[in-house]
């Protein structure tokens, strides 16, 4: 699992309520104050967020995160931990 992943799936396991992974992104990476896609770091702090969609849809074809309620069109889709996703985490 990559360091991405993990701290993921820990911010999933975290949450008291189902929550949607791409809300979680910014706080394992957030932006550098005044970022705009005009700051010489964004392409790279972007390229950090598309890898989180890749780790995310990782974390559900591994079988470490459950949809409980899909998307919506005005939300992603709601996942919590599965007990294959925290015994991941406890290893």
């Amino acid at each position: 699992m990559s360091n991405d992943e993990r701290e993921l799936l820990r911010l999933v396991e975290r949450s008291i309520d189902p929550v949607a992974m791409s809300d979680l992104f910014r706080t394992i990476h957030p932006p550098a104050p005044g970022l705009d896609e005009h700051h010489p770091d964004y392409e790279a702090w972007t390229e950090l967020q598309l890898g989180l969609y890749g780790a995310s849809i990782n974390l559900h074809t591994n079988g470490f995160v459950r949809i409980v309620s899909p998307a919506n069109g005005e939300r992603a889709d709601l996942v919590e931990t599965t007990d294959a996703g925290r015994a991941a985490l406890a290893s």
